[in-house]
């Protein structure tokens, strides 16, 4: 990877902490954690226990690097004059086209509504696989469900429930007395069982001692803080067997936090689910929530979020906008190989405090965020609590952000912030915010995002990263925490997006070519973005 310039941070003006705490944490230079090879593909510097940055590749729908389908109309419906509800007939038809036969790729259709308004008073709820929600156009000319009423809720709910139970006698402990994160092979103490393409949970638990270690049993507390207990933050990791050598695996991404025998290790089991909904669609649609004029920062009683997508793979939000929602897509934590692309949120309706406009959150495992636009959020991209990555949010814009882009609520890991801009970029400590949130993630990178200011604390047992980001460098809310890892500060990095760049990789150019637009190849995706969302302005 050619840096246009490495660490200058005594070239740039800053202060006090900020510089105090750079120069004491990296010196003058840093060697780049991401480098080019002879042969073009990147080269990955590790730590002293072999840690270092993963591959983020297989984000996205059906592993990455795959076009999104368009599946073909079976059913079409038109919008009713006056003030009928549509609800029940639109969700009717849904049911309908749930009960075709799927074909031999799962697929049974979509339901095509044709421009023009729906008025919808519930819920729209798409529980079965191969099934597409399809409009005319996400602008005011297009498709247009109007969530009338005023009663919180989820406008189009994507999942059914998915049921995953443990492969009895499989379960294996890990066998190394520390496995890094951002690797992907590791020794079990017997690989017996265990076959190339089974799905495998990767298991941390989250013991007492690890918990007492980060200083999350004794966060300053006020009203409502809750300090975090043995067994709160366990992360289970969906993943593939690739190869098997002995008593060795290969998973098919990353272990995106480490695995420590003092904290209780990890173990290895099979599993099988049920339920889970796949290659279920959202798409071309323009959702607007009703809400009492003139009460924009305070009214709550309306459609609250746009699509929410949970106990669903292999699936897809494209060419949606949400008009006064306080959030547009939400990712469940049962969810895996989402991709949301091409959707904006505009003109949010709601309080301006905890728990509100988050446009795009994730909660789940391999999503995909990219190219998405928002106005007047609070946090733009952001994840909950004890998310698993490896999860991407990649050429992103925000405007008039009132909070933070980041990691969020307790210990989400594995998160690539891929040129991100607007607002503050934090990834630290928040102590007693919320309900005690804490340590809010680790192995999260912040790469090539242009921000007004920015923070990376590390967490004990991990660390954050920012390369190659511009915006001043804050100390962020607990000001005594030690810095994470910063590079190439105020210049940007090159490859331009390490996704795509991981992509390129794994799969090759056409891979990229599949899922990106001109405007991302060029550099120009700030400007496409900021052109086709100008309505955004109240």
């Amino acid at each position: 990877m050619k840096h246009k310039t490495v660490v200058r941070l005594m070239l740039i003006p800053l202060l006090g902490w900020a510089f105090l705490h750079q120069q004491a944490l990296i010196g003058a230079e840093v060697k780049p954690l991401v480098t080019q090879g002879p042969d073009g593909k990147l080269l990955y510097t590790q730590d002293e226990r072999g840690n270092r940055i993963g591959d983020f590749s297989r984000c996205g729908y059906m592993g990455g690097g795959v076009r999104i389908p368009l599946l073909p109309v079976v059913a079409m419906l038109s919008p009713l004059q006056g003030e009928a509800d549509d609800t029940a007939r639109i969700q009717s038809a849904l049911d309908t086209l749930a009960a075709r036969k799927p074909n031999d790729l799962g697929v049974r259709g979509a339901l095509l509504l044709k421009r023009g308004t729906y008025r919808v008073s519930g819920s729209l709820k798409m529980a079965a696989s191969g099934v597409v929600l399809r409009g005319e156009g996400r602008g005011e000319a297009g498709t247009i469900l109007l969530g009338t009423g005023k009663v919180q809720r989820t406008l189009i709910a994507i999942g059914a429930k998915v049921r995953i139970k443990e492969v009895a006698g499989s379960r294996q402990k890990i066998a190394d007395n520390y496995v890094p994160w951002g690797v992907r092979d590791f020794e079990l103490e017997s690989a017996k069982g265990f076959s190339v393409g089974d799905s495998v949970m990767v298991f941390r638990p989250s013991t007492a001692n690890w918990i007492s270690d980060i200083g999350m049993d004794r966060i300053v507390a006020r009203a409502g803080t809750k300090q975090w207990a043995a067994g709160s933050c366990e992360l289970k990791f969906e993943r593939t067997i690739t190869a098997i050598k002995a008593n060795r695996i290969q998973l098919d991404a990353p272990v995106v936090n480490a695995m420590e025998s003092k904290y209780g290790g990890g173990f290895v089991f099979k599993f099988t689910e049920e339920g889970r909904t796949r290659q279920v669609g959202v798409e071309n649609l323009r959702l607007i929530s009703e809400y009492e004029k003139g009460q924009e920062n305070i009214d709550e009683a309306h459609a609250w979020t746009g699509v929410g997508l949970n106990h669903t793979a292999d699936s897809w939000v494209r060419n949606v906008t949400t008009v006064h929602f306080s959030h547009a897509v939400s990712l469940g934590s049962m969810s895996k190989f989402v991709t949301v692309q091409d959707c904006a949120c505009l003109k949010p309706v709601s309080l301006i405090t905890g728990g509100r406009r988050y446009p795009y959150s994730f909660d789940g495992q391999y999503g995909l965020v990219q190219r998405c636009y928002s106005d007047h959020s609070r946090h733009a991209a952001a994840t909950g609590s004890g998310v698993c990555g490896p999860n991407v949010f990649l050429d992103c814009l925000a405007e008039n952000t009132h909070s933070d882009t980041g990691p969020h609520h307790r210990w989400a890991v594995g998160i690539l912030w891929d040129n991100l801009k607007g607002g503050d970029f934090n990834a630290q400590d928040r102590g007693n915010m919320g309900s005690g949130h804490g340590w809010a993630g680790a192995q999260q990178v912040f790469w090539n995002c242009q921000t007004s200011s920015i923070c990376v604390q590390q967490p004990p047992t991990a660390q954050n990263y920012a390369i190659g980001c511009t915006g001043k460098i804050s100390k962020g809310s607990l000001s005594d925490r030690k810095p994470g890892f910063y590079e190439s500060h105020g210049t940007h990095v090159e490859p331009r997006s390490l996704y795509l760049k991981q992509l390129e990789d794994r799969l090759g150019s056409s891979a990229v070519n599949q899922i990106t637009t001109e405007e991302q190849r060029n550099g120009s995706i700030y400007d496409w973005l900021r052109k086709n969302f100008a309505e955004a302005r109240w």
